[in-house]
C-alpha cells in the first residue's frame, strides 16, 4: 500500500534567545506547512532559542550570563511551550519533528521531539554532542528516536549523528520511510578550519537517505550574524560563514525539490509517495531490527 504525503522542510532564522517569541515562531511555520497542504513539517537542530554559536568563542567571552540565558531560554519537555505546540499540532492534524534545546537537570540537552498529528509526543537526547557542544549541553543515553505514524515509519537525528556510522546503522535497521536530518544552519569561527561544511552535511544527507532506502528531510536554520549581534549573543566580528539548505531528498539521494537560496527563508515542500514496508521489495528492506531500535 502506498500513500502520498506532502511534507515541508523549515529554512528560516531562530528567534534568538526569546523562548516566547520563538515558540510563536514554530507555531506560525506549522500553521503555513498547513496551509501548504504538508502532514509534515521538520524543524532545524536546536531551533528554540537557536544553535549557541557563541561557543566558538573563547569562554572568557561568553560563561556566566550568556549561559544563563540560554538555559532560562530552553524549553523543558513538559512545559506550557511544548503543550502548545503540541496543541497546534493537533489542531492542524500535523506531524512535526522539532529541534531544541531541553531545559533538564539544571542543565540543557540537545533534544528532538516527534509530535504526532494528535499531538502526542516522544522526546530524544543527543546521546554525544560534539566536543564544542559539550561545553553546553550535556550527554544522554541514546534512544533512537523512530515512531510508527499514520505517515508511515518516521525517524529523527540531529546534525553531526549523521557522521557517526554506528548511529545511523542503528536508525537504519529500523526501517524508517521518512527520516529528518536536522542541521543547525552554519557559521566558523575566523581563523579556524576552512570546511564546506554545507557540502559535507548535503553528501551525508545523501548517503543516509540511499543507505536507508528513506526519503529525507533536511531543514536547517538561517544563520546571518547581525541576527546574533541584535541578540547580544556574542561577537560576530569573529564569526563568518553562512547559512545551509534545507532539502528534500528521495531514497536515491537526489532531490525531489529546488533548494531555497542560501539565506533565504521560507518552507522547502514536497509530494513523496511511501511504501509501507510490506509493499518493499525484500532486497530493498533494511535487515530485521534488534534492540537498537527502541522507541523514545
Amino acid at each position: 500500500m502506498t500513500s502520498r504525503v506532502r511534507v515541508a522542510a523549515v529554512q528560516a532564522e531562530p528567534r534568538w534567545l526569546d523562548l516566547s517569541a520563538g515558540v510563536d515562531q514554530v507555531i506560525a511555520l506549522i500553521e503555513a506547512a498547513s496551509d501548504q497542504g504538508a502532514r509534515l513539517v521538520a524543524f532545524p537542530e536546536t531551533f528554540v532559542p537557536g544553535f549557541p554559536w557563541w561557543m566558538w568563542l573563547p569562554a572568557v567571552q561568553w560563561d556566566g550570563d550568556i549561559l544563563a540565558r540560554y538555559h532560562a531560554n530552553s524549553m523543558a519537555a513538559d512545559g506550557p511551550e511544548l503543550r502548545a505546540i503540541r496543541y497546534a499540532a493537533r489542531r492542524r492534524r500535523i506531524h512535526v519533528g522539532l529541534g531544541f534545546s531541553e531545559r533538564a537537570d539544571k542543565g540543557a540537552y540537545m533534544s528532538q521531539a516527534l509530535i504526532d498529528d494528535e499531538g502526542a509526543m516522544a522526546v530524544s537526547r543527543k546521546a554525544l554532542p560534539t566536543a564544542l557542544e559539550r561545553t553546553v549541553f550535556g550527554t544522554a543515553v541514546r534512544r533512537p528516536l523512530v515512531r510508527d505514524t499514520a505517515l508511515g515509519r518516521i525517524g529523527v537525528l540531529g546534525g553531526t549523528d549523521h557522521f557517526l556510522p554506528g548511529v545511523c546503522e542503528a536508525m537504519h535497521q529500523a526501517g524508517e520511510h521518512i527520516h529528518v536530518a536536522s542541521w543547525p544552519g552554519f557559521t566558523v569561527a575566523r581563523g579556524g578550519t576552512e570546511t564546506d561544511v554545507e557540502q559535507l552535511s548535503t553528501a551525508a544527507c545523501r548517503r543516509y537517505a540511499r543507505a536507508s532506502r528513506s526519503y529525507l528531510i533536511a531543514p536547517t536554520a538561517v544563520v546571518p550574524l547581525p541576527g546574533w549581534q541584535a541578540a547580544d549573543a556574542g561577537r560576530p566580528d569573529v564569526l563568518h560563514g553562512r547559512s545551509g539548505v534545507a532539502r528534500i531528498l528521495g531514497p536515491d539521494g537526489r532531490d525531489l525539490a529546488t533548494p531555497l537560496a542560501p539565506d533565504e527563508e521560507g518552507l522547502l515542500v514536497a509530494d513523496l509517495i511511501v511504501a509501507t514496508a510490506a509493499d518493499r521489495p525484500a532486497a530493498d528492506r533494511p535487515a530485521s531490527p534488534g534492540t537498537d531500535r527502541a522507541l523514545a
